[in-house]
C-alpha cells in the first residue's frame, strides 16, 4: 500500500509536468556530477541521414565526493563516457578515490520531452577492495540477484518552469536493488527532491540546490521522514590558459541539515 501511493504521487507529478510542458517548450536542466544531464557537447559526432549521434568524453577532479549532501568520498577522479541521438543519452559515470579505496560506476539512461526528462539509473558503489570483504559475492559487479545484489536502480523525472524561469524540480525513486529495509528484505523506495535554479553573475555560473527527502530514509539519506539534506550553492567558470585551451573550474559549499554536516567543494574538468 506504502508503495502504491508514492507511485500515485510520483505519476500525478509526471502529468502535472507534462501538462505544463505543453505550454512551455523549455530545455531540460543541465547535469552536475553524475546527476542527470541533456548538455551540449562538441567532443565528437557523427552524422546520419536520420540523426546526429554525439559523444561526450571528460572527466571532472574533486577536492572530495559529495553526492546529494552527503560525503562519499575525498579526493577523487571522476570520468564521464556519454553518447546521444536525439533525445536519448546514455552515460557512463564513475569515480575512483585518489588516496583510498572508493570506487563507484553509474550507468544512466534518459530521454527527454521537451521540458521534461525521464530516467533509469543503475548505482554501483561497491568496488573498494570487494575480495577482502566476507560479503564478497554479493559485492561483485555482475552479481545481479535482487536479493543480494549491491547494484541500485533508480528512476527519476525532472521538469523545467521554462527558458525564462530555468527553475528545476526532480523526483528520484530507488526501486530495485540494495536499498532494502534490514529487518524485513523490502525495498525501501527510497526518495529524493531536488529543485535547482541556475543563474549568472559577472560571467561566473551559479546554481543554487535544495533537495530533500519527502519521507523517511534512514539507510539511504539518513532522514526520518520529511528532511532537507542538501543545500548548495555551485560556481563555475572557464579560465583561459592559452588561445586554444581553456579550464573549466568549479566550487561548491554544502550543508547538511539532516546530517549537522557541511562541505565545500573544489574541481577543474578535463574534455
Amino acid at each position: 500500500m506504502q508503495f502504491v501511493k508514492k507511485t500515485m504521487v510520483m505519476t500525478g507529478a509526471m502529468l502535472l509536468a507534462f501538462g505544463v510542458c505543453a505550454q512551455n517548450n523549455a530545455p531540460v536542466v543541465k547535469e552536475s556530477g553524475k546527476e542527470i544531464a541533456v548538455e551540449e557537447n562538441e567532443t565528437s559526432s557523427v552524422s546520419t541521414k536520420e540523426s546526429k549521434v554525439d559523444f561526450k568524453v571528460s572527466a571532472d577532479v574533486v577536492s572530495s565526493y559529495i553526492w546529494r549532501g552527503a560525503y562519499n568520498a575525498g579526493a577523487s577522479i571522476q570520468p564521464t563516457l556519454g553518447m546521444s541521438v536525439g533525445n536519448f543519452s546514455l552515460t557512463v559515470w564513475g569515480s575512483k578515490e585518489i588516496s583510498d579505496l572508493h570506487k563507484e560506476i553509474d550507468i544512466t539512461a534518459a530521454y527527454s520531452f521537451g521540458c521534461v526528462s525521464v530516467f533509469v539509473a543503475d548505482y554501483w558503489w561497491e568496488g573498494d577492495k570487494f575480495w577482502e570483504k566476507e560479503d564478497n559475492t554479493s559485492a561483485k559487479y555482475f552479481n545481479l540477484d535482487n536479493h543480494d545484489t549491491k547494484h541500485r536502480l533508480e528512476a527519476g523525472i525532472s521538469w523545467t518552469v521554462s527558458e525564462k524561469f530555468p527553475l528545476s524540480v526532480a523526483w528520484n525513486t530507488m526501486f530495485w536493488g540494495a536499498d532494502k529495509n534490514a529487518e524485513d528484505g523490502k525495498q525501501n523506495y527510497s526518495s529524493y527532491v531536488e529543485l535547482n535554479y541556475p543563474f549568472t553573475v559577472r560571467q561566473i555560473s551559479l546554481n543554487a540546490t535544495l533537495g530533500l527527502t519527502p519521507y523517511e530514509s534512514r539507510n539511504m539519506y539518513g532522514t526520518g521522514g520529511f528532511d532537507v539534506c542538501n543545500i548548495a550553492l555551485s560556481a563555475s567558470k572557464e579560465v583561459q590558459i592559452s588561445k586554444k585551451f581553456s579550464l573549466p573550474i568549479f566550487s561548491r559549499i554544502i550543508f547538511n541539515p539532516a546530517a549537522q554536516d557541511a562541505h565545500v567543494v573544489f574541481g577543474f574538468t578535463l574534455r
